[in-house]
């Protein structure tokens, strides 16, 4: 299980990092129109095509990452005053009966979606453009596979907390988090977690509240 969840967070910050880009694309598009159209009276065609097809890809493709840093937004008044089990079993359950059939049915609809756009070569008639937009129907798609590899290592960091008390943290924020703290503290990295943390996660909420609690005391 720890093998995958390895995979399916590198390939989700993977993908959600390089399609991060597109915010640089739409905002330079959406500056050279405001440029133009208000500084020579000369507006694009195509501007309004490109913001809403670059910010929708990143906004899809996006998902999968957000998904394995624990970033969708959840009803957490109550979830953060449950423990790490108790948690865990409400996640487990709410993947099976929500996540994993709205999914699905994404995917499912999304193909159709897809190959119908693809057939007729669809384009954008939002502006004058005319600008060709069936490829980018393929991302709904791709999204979908993502964000289901994704939750299935969900799936398999619910059991892990289950059988062990403590959620497991995204190796490449363990990381990120522990260098800060170091940082901060003016101690070596590593200080914060054992070897045995830092490879999967498990128990450094409680090295780090341990480490605060000596500070306090001190």
């Amino acid at each position: 299980m720890l093998g995958y969840i390895a995979f399916a967070d590198r390939l989700s910050a993977w993908f959600g990092k390089a399609f991060a880009w597109l915010i640089l694309v739409m905002a330079i598009g959406v500056g050279y129109e405001v440029l133009v159209r208000y500084g020579f009276n000369a507006p694009t065609s195509w501007a309004f095509d490109l913001s809403y097809i670059t910010y929708g890809t990143l906004f899809m493709m996006g998902g999968a990452y957000t998904l394995s840093r624990g970033g969708h937004v959840r009803g957490d008044f109550l979830y953060r005053l449950w423990k790490p089990r108790t948690q865990a079993r409400v996640e487990l359950t709410l993947y099976f009966l929500f996540f994993f059939p709205g999914i699905i049915a994404l995917i499912i609809a999304g193909w159709k979606y897809a190959e119908r756009s693809w057939r007729y070569m669809e384009v954008s008639v939002n502006s004058p453009a005319g600008i060709p937009i069936f490829q980018f129907k393929t991302v709904i798609v791709a999204a979908g596979v993502l964000m289901l590899i994704q939750g299935i290592a969900q799936v398999f960091r619910c059991i892990l907390c289950i059988r062990s008390g403590e959620w497991l943290i995204a190796a490449e924020d363990v990381e990120e988090t522990e260098i800060q703290l170091a940082r901060e503290s003016g101690v070596r990295p590593g200080h914060f977690a054992s070897s045995a943390a830092r490879e999967d996660g498990v128990g450094l909420r409680e090295e780090y509240k341990n480490d605060i609690d000596d500070q306090e005391r001190n």
